[in-house]
């Protein structure tokens, strides 16, 4: 059994990821904005369960969370960084209130539970860290780029972390999902960028345009996926990185192989630039 803090946790992948960890056998601090909203969620879950208001921009919330978890439970074993919004514009529309709001979730938001997280960890030499990436972490697509630069910023610090904590026993994962089948599209999860520009209508613009079609409608399920995510937790050698969804797969491949088709391309005039 372990304890298990997932951020995030009153909808999406969130809650199918504390309802997977309460199925397994652990017990989840689980934590949203509003701990009721939480608490409808898991009426069955008891004891095992510890729903606690968090809004990851606010750093008081956070320690008073970590606190609670390890006053209940004693430990954290897993870390999981969920919460999360979306931003769909061109980059140049994005004014700069919405990155900002963005960010703050995203990036700064996971960075904040992790500073308040580790300690505890640290001090158990043992633990496992799990931030939640994206497809678009990896792979960039036209109007998500301000979104995409957040889960490229997420990849890079977990990739560090996983460095530097591995001598201290604790594992570090980035789950990469594709396009799944929860809340992420609809207005309470993403902001649509309200300055538009005509020349983008081929680009970003076809894409805001698609969106509310393909909403509910994506190829991943995220009761798998959250199933999926327990489980690896479970395993001696965990992945730094685990791609869910067959999307992922194939957009990861072709990314591969056009950045080292490129590469090759290019090689004469890259190793060019060293000294001689």
């Amino acid at each position: 059994m372990s304890v298990w803090f997932v951020t995030g946790s009153s909808r999406g992948l969130g809650a199918d990821i504390t309802r997977a960890a309460l199925a397994a056998g652990h017990q989840v601090v689980a934590t949203a904005r509003s701990a009721e909203s939480v608490s409808r969620q898991f009426p069955d879950a008891g004891d095992a369960l510890l729903a606690v208001p968090l809004d990851v921009t606010d750093q008081s919330q956070i320690e008073a969370a970590v606190s609670a978890a390890v006053q209940r439970f004693g430990r954290i074993d897993v870390l999981v960084n969920n919460a999360g919004s979306g931003l769909l514009a061109a980059v140049e529309e994005a004014d700069a209130d919405a990155v900002r709001a963005v960010y703050a979730t995203n990036v700064f938001g996971v960075l904040a539970v992790q500073r308040a997280v580790l300690p505890v960890l640290r001090r158990q030499r043992s633990g496992h860290v799990i931030n939640i990436g994206a497809i678009a972490g990896f792979v960039s697509f036209a109007g998500w780029g301000v979104y995409a630069s957040t889960k490229f910023a997420v990849e890079g610090f977990t990739e560090a972390l996983h460095d530097e904590l591995a001598p201290l026993g604790v594992h570090v994962t980035i789950v990469e999902p594709g396009f799944f089948r929860t809340d992420f599209l609809d207005p309470s999860s993403l902001t649509t960028g309200v300055h538009v520009i005509d020349d983008y209508a081929a680009t970003s613009g076809a894409m805001r345009d698609a969106v509310p079609g393909t909403n509910h409608t994506q190829p991943g399920d995220p009761v798998k996926g959250a199933k999926a995510i327990v489980e690896m937790a479970a395993a001696a050698e965990p992945p730094l990185r685990l791609q869910l969804g067959s999307d992922t797969v194939q957009a990861f491949e072709a990314k591969l192989a056009g950045v080292k088709k490129e590469m090759e391309a290019w090689r004469h005039v890259a190793v060019t630039t060293d000294h001689d």
